[in-house]
């Protein structure tokens, strides 16, 4: 088996992890430490259901911090719930953001740093580094063990009329602090563990075989695909397992800040057109698509190279397995987690119509992502 890729990178770390059970208590301090005299809290009504956002709040209000709570957040934030959060950020006089809850809270909180810095339209950062001033520091505070956006310098942000979605990547946009609080996710109801789970596996698989990857983002995605893929299914078997639920949220943050460094492939880029049509959970569209993807790729030596060091390195394979061999019982390990977590096997299964496939298709060409996968990849692959 070949050796680990080794190249050359420029990396600053610009987020601050801070892990483990019951952290959530330490914001109010983090946020001193910070400066911050004012916060807005950017959370949805499920969190506030949950308890978790009335911590948050006793937190920060015991460190003598001033706090705001924005609690309309919406799955797939768009420009209109992003222009909501920014008129509660500024009548409140926030000096300090807090994205508390999933990708969608943590994508609002950062649209709306964007606008309240910088002025504009979210359009106008639509792409890498258009801002141009400096941005209110941002604590990020995850409440599933999925999207990674807690180590990520990205606002993903539909269009409220167009429904085109925009990637606004800036170093600026990026946490100062992510609190990793694995306690917090113990009030996900079973389903959304699941697809989050997988989602955050989608991306340690990814990421470890992008044309952009490094040896410092493969350090992160390998590390990341071993604590998710033997955490998850015991944490669907035994809810309460804070132990592995530990492990789920470490490596959802690793496997963000493998995406950080490293960005994701055909997996994400097939996914996007099955949620945008056929309404498929995003952790469900990737779930589905993880194991034809992964035997695409591995055509190329290289890229089933790395896919049989992630089946060692989690146990899944034995080193005396060639890189074939270890691929396909990454595959069927994989799938076997799949079924697990109640994820569909065929686009049928999933509710998609099978006569849209050269759509879907097209579309998953178009998408960003699917230009850095390691093959290359175009419409009549996919």
């Amino acid at each position: 088996m070949p050796d680990p890729i080794v190249s050359a990178f420029d990396a600053t770390p610009r987020t601050r992890l801070v892990f483990g059970p019951g952290t959530l208590a330490r914001l109010g301090a983090l946020a001193q430490e910070l400066g911050s005299t004012r916060a807005l809290i950017v959370t949805d009504q499920g969190i506030v259901q949950a308890g978790h956002a009335q911590r948050a709040v006793q937190s920060l209000a015991e460190a003598g911090i001033g706090v705001a709570v924005y609690d309309a957040v919406r799955e797939n934030p768009t420009t209109a719930d992003v222009d909501r959060c920014l008129a509660v950020a500024r009548d409140s006089g926030a000096d300090l953001l807090i994205g508390l809850g999933g990708g969608s809270s943590m994508d609002t909180a950062k649209g709306t740093n964007f606008l309240l810095t910088n002025g504009g339209a979210m359009r106008d950062y639509w792409g890498v580094g258009k801002a141009t001033h400096p941005m209110l520091p941002l604590i990020a505070i995850p409440t599933t063990a999925g999207t990674g956006s807690e180590c990520q310098s990205a606002a993903l942000i539909a269009d409220e009329v167009t429904h085109q979605k925009m990637a606004c990547l800036d170093p600026k946009a990026a946490a100062k602090i992510a609190l990793l609080d694995p306690e917090l996710t113990l009030s996900k109801p079973p389903r959304v563990t699941a697809v989050t789970g997988v989602d955050a596996i989608a991306h340690a698989l990814e990421t470890a075989v992008t044309r952009k990857r490094t040896s410092l983002s493969v350090m992160y995605a390998e590390e990341s695909f071993r604590l998710l893929v033997g955490a998850l299914p015991r944490v669907l078997a035994t809810p309460s397992d804070l132990g592995s639920r530990s492990q789920m949220m470490l490596g959802a943050a690793y496997a963000g800040t493998a995406i950080e460094l490293s960005m994701l492939g055909a997996v994400h880029a097939a996914a996007n057109p099955l949620t945008a049509h056929f309404n498929i959970v995003h952790g469900a569209a990737v779930g589905l698509m993880i194991p034809a993807v992964i035997r695409f790729n591995a055509v190329l030596p290289e890229a089933a190279a790395a896919y049989a060091r992630l089946a060692v390195e989690a146990g899944i394979a034995g080193t005396h397995l060639n890189a074939r061999a270890a691929v396909e019982a990454l595959v069927e390990a994989l799938q076997d987690v799949l079924r697990t977590a109640g994820i569909p096997a065929t686009l049928q299964e999933a509710g998609a119509d099978p006569a849209q496939i050269p759509m879907l298709a097209a579309e998953a060409a178009r998408q960003w992502t699917a230009g850095f996968n390691p093959r290359p990849i175009a419409a009549p692959d996919f």
